[in-house]
């Protein structure tokens, strides 16, 4: 019951998508065809958003709701595993026209063969899992 919040938030935040048309498949490939800039809007609002609250939570040391530190670790930067990473995402994203995280948006708006992209997103989860001691990190 403490996660409900969570929840209900997470259904928020699916009709936003939703309706903002960041689903839309349709918007996905107006994007790739540089057709559109909705879906660049969409993202670099995203990205300066981010940013700016990365900045913030650092300068004024921001604390969570729990009143604990946040802790921005730098991730090293890996030349080999970005691009292989962000070939592999930007592939599945072209194919099945939604990154990840939109999939539960879609399934929730009854796109129900959107099902099938999820197994597939869960799949490629579990390789990395398997693959990742092999890997350059």
């Amino acid at each position: 019951m403490k996660l409900i919040k969570f929840f209900l938030f997470g259904v928020y935040f699916g009709v936003v998508l939703v309706k903002a048309e960041v689903v839309s498949w349709f918007r996905i490939q107006e994007m790739f065809y540089f057709q559109s800039v909705h879906m660049y809007g969409i993202i670099g609002s995203a990205v300066i958003v981010g940013a700016l609250s990365v900045f913030l939570i650092r300068t004024f040391g921001i604390r969570s709701v729990e009143g604990e530190e946040i802790k921005l670790a730098a991730k090293p930067f890996n030349k080999v595993g970005n691009l292989a990473g962000g070939i592999v995402f930007g592939l599945g994203w072209a194919l099945v026209g939604a990154c990840p995280g939109p999939l539960y948006a879609l399934i929730g708006a009854g796109y129900w063969s959107v099902l099938i992209a999820l197994a597939g997103a869960f799949a490629g989860v579990v390789t990395y899992g398997y693959a990742k001691p092999h890997l350059p990190h």
